[in-house]
This record gives structure tokens, C-alpha cells and sequence, in this order.
């Protein structure tokens, strides 16, 4: 089942002396990204974004209510999520936290893997590394070639296992 509330990253400071605050966004989440949602939630409460902008990797954002940089401080450290359902995504597309905790399944054997642990990311594509068993596997995240299908509602991840993806293997 998918996430109501995504994580998306901490303002980390004020901007300037007119209230904006600046967001660093978490790892994978792109600013440009980020700066096209009109609500976002700090500490879980709905603040509308009256304006938003990308500032070389992070979003200078101007809420209501912030008018100087003392109110922008108050905000210093505070988490800021957005709701799931507010972010256009095709269908088939997930958050890093959406795929942390799936089952992981062989697609030919049925057989249970082990567990997304956490998702990487690296240049080319992202790396899920799964642990079970006893050992860990570093599964590209690459749909079709390594990745089967992602059950959300069943919790799992059917995968194409081959060798070397496991951190033990030559």
C-alpha cells in the first residue's frame, strides 16, 4: 500500500530578511520537482506555498505567515512532506520510502529473496540493496532486465536473480 505522506526534505535555513525559508531536499528528490506542489506539510500540518523557487540544489519557498527572517529561523530543522496523492507520477512509479520494506521474490523460483533494506543511488540508475538470508544483494533498478513486476498492495518485488548480485558472489 502506498504512502500517504512522502518525506521530501528539512528547511535548513532562513533566506535573506524577508521570511523565505530554504528546503534541502532528500536524497533523490529534485528541486524542480519539489518547487510545483502548492501544499506542502511541515510537522505534518497543510501550509500552503505561496511562491517557490529552485535555488542551485535547494527550494526557497515563501509561506504564509513567514514574513522576516526570525519567523523563517522558527522553522529551522522542521521535516516537510508532501501527500502522495499531489505528486503526478505515472502509475508504475514509486518513492525510495514506498519500496523500503518490500518482500523481495525470485520471479522464476517464487522464492523469497529477503527485504529492501535501503535504495541507492548511483549515476546510471538506483541499486536496491536487499538482505535475507543471511546474505545481501545489490538488484539494479532496472525495470524488465532486473525487475519483474512491484506489487504494492502485496507488498512485494518479483526480480530476475542472477549471479553476482549478491555481495558474496564472484
Amino acid at each position: 500500500m502506498r504512502a500517504m505522506y512522502i518525506p521530501v526534505g528539512r528547511i535548513v535555513n532562513a533566506h535573506g530578511i524577508r521570511g523565505e525559508v530554504k528546503l534541502n531536499p532528500a536524497m533523490g528528490f529534485d528541486p524542480a520537482f519539489l518547487a510545483e506542489f502548492d501544499t506542502i506539510y511541515i510537522d505534518g500540518k497543510a501550509t500552503p506555498v505561496k511562491n517557490a523557487r529552485v535555488h542551485k540544489s535547494t527550494v526557497l519557498l515563501t509561506l504564509p505567515g513567514v514574513e522576516d527572517m526570525d519567523a523563517a529561523l522558527a522553522l529551522k530543522g522542521k521535516e516537510v512532506s508532501i501527500l502522495r496523492d499531489d505528486a503526478d507520477m505515472p502509475e508504475d512509479a514509486y518513492f525510495d520510502m514506498e519500496l523500503e520494506g518490500l518482500t523481495v521474490l525470485d520471479s522464476e523460483s517464487g522464492a523469497e529473496v529477503g527485504q529492501i533494506k535501503r535504495v541507492l543511488h548511483y549515476p546510471a540508475h538506483k541499486i536496491y540493496e536487499v538482505k535475507g538470508g543471511g546474505r545481501e544483494y545489490l538488484i539494479p533498478a532496472v525495470q524488465g532486465v532486473f525487475i519483474e513486476s512491484v506489487d504494492m498492495d502485496g507488498g512485494t518485488m518479483r526480480v530476475h536473480m542472477m549471479k553476482g548480485l549478491a555481495s558474496d558472489e564472484n
